[in-house]
């Protein structure tokens, strides 16, 4: 999409180095109108995959766009991380890499952090430092996308002080390629019917755990080592998560929009809008698709500079959305499964429409609006979206998608300004006649 003529103003803008078209995911937004063509890109692509890619490059680009122009924040200590990070956003943008990163340690024990395991190199640690970089051991959990150029290693969950946790604070950036670097993946979802699988044959993005068998990390590649208190501030304090969550939300608005058409789509190939369950159901869908808008439009007008000179949407509806999404996508394919019915249940192969009973599918499988094999297709995608592997992936995907939804609740409960409702009850209890 990129390189089309038609869309090449919409998707790509001037390289301030090179001077040539690079991917506008990579824009350091200005201005409010900054920020809209930021949007539109973003909204292109995830229309194109109704929002089943959740790691299209525009996620992580956003990311170091923002971080590299809170460069300062990195510092420079022993090395120049400042440098690096910078370096590096210039070198993603300019060759225009897919990036993957890796966030969480495995889940052994749950219980306790990763220090305090049976074995202190289950999570990705420092083990040693010499004169070419830091040589890391262990593993991260969970890259998606691991057919990525390169690898980001970023802290996710907070990280006590103590010297028992410096090893695990660490941030960089390797190419997949890397010496040592393994990826374990799960097995595949992907089929290569279309017909069958419309979205497992064309999105599934694929998930693994990485393990660092003794992986050497250049020191131009480090943006932060053994550095708590910088690894717990890193995605707030350079507004990195501000971006990220803006796109996510851009990408979740185009799922919800794709799942109410394809509701409204069944309801009415069956005959089935005409009840008022099924329209309250397709209702709720569209309801939850107004509010993400809604989200998007307010964090965009209230936009302001950060303390890098980002123009930044405002984080309260962009925390709010990626607050509530986990709480109503599972509602999407539920929706389409009771809307489909047991009409999900007895869906033909492709096969049997070239077969012997052909003649039966035409007369038995036909509906109000369509013929047989476009009845079939219709609920081919549907069971795609709300049954099949690569629709119960995208269902966990979704629910996790930035964490814990109870964790999060619970920090955005602690870091939302309640003191104005507060303040406004205070006000009525303490009137006097009024």
């Amino acid at each position: 999409m990129q390189v089309r003529e038609d869309l090449s103003e919409a998707m790509t803008y001037t390289s301030p180095s090179s001077g040539k078209r690079v991917g506008m995911a990579f824009l350091q937004p200005k201005s409010r109108d900054d920020l809209a063509k930021r949007r539109i890109m973003m909204k292109a692509w995830a229309d194109h995959s109704g929002g089943m890619l959740g790691r299209t490059p525009d996620y992580l680009d956003s990311s170091i766009m923002a971080m590299a122009a809170a460069a300062p924040f990195f510092g420079t200590g022993d090395h120049d991380y400042a440098r690096n990070i910078l370096r590096y956003y210039e070198y993603v943008r300019e060759n225009d890499l897919l990036l993957t990163h890796t966030l969480i340690n495995p889940q052994a024990n749950r219980a306790t952090g990763p220090s305090k395991q049976a074995d202190p190199f289950i999570a990705a640690r420092v083990l040693s430092k010499n004169s070419e970089g830091v040589v890391v051991r262990g593993a991260r959990m969970l890259a998606t996308l691991p057919i990525a150029d390169e690898i980001l290693v970023f802290p996710s969950t907070v990280i006590r002080s103590g010297q028992d946790d410096l090893p695990y604070s660490i941030a960089f950036a390797l190419p997949v390629s890397a010496k040592g670097l393994k990826f374990i993946c799960r097995e595949s979802f992907a089929e290569e019917s279309a017909f069958d699988h419309p979205l497992a044959s064309r999105y599934d993005e694929q998930d693994a755990v990485v393990v660092f068998d003794d992986v050497l990390v250049p020191w131009d590649r480090v943006f932060i080592l053994e550095d708590p208190e910088r690894a717990n501030r890193v995605s707030e304090q350079t507004g990195a998560i501000v971006f990220m969550a803006q796109q996510a939300t851009i990408r979740e608005t185009a799922k919800a929009e794709f799942v109410a058409g394809l509701a409204t789509l069944i309801a009415e190939t069956i005959g089935a809008d005409q009840f008022p369950h099924v329209q309250e159901k397709i209702a709720d869908i569209l309801l939850t698709v107004e509010s993400m808008k809604a989200f998007l439009a307010a964090a965009e007008a209230a936009a302001k500079p950060n303390e890098w000179g980002l123009m930044t949407p405002d984080y309260v509806p962009i925390n709010s959305a990626r607050n509530m999404w986990p709480r109503v996508a599972p509602n999407l394919s539920v929706v389409i499964k009771q809307i489909g019915a047991s009409g999900l249940m007895a869906i033909p192969p492709e096969g049997v429409l070239n077969s012997g009973a052909r003649a039966d599918v035409d007369k038995y499988y036909q509906a109000k609006l369509a013929d047989s094999e476009d009845r079939i297709r219709l609920f081919k995608l549907a069971w795609d979206a709300a049954g099949s592997s690569f629709a119960g992936r995208q269902d966990l995907y979704e629910r996790f998608f930035f964490g814990d939804p109870v964790r999060m609740a619970s920090a955005y409960y602690s870091w939302y300004d309640k003191e104005p409702y507060k303040s406004r009850v205070r006000e009525m209890l303490g009137r006097k006649g009024e």
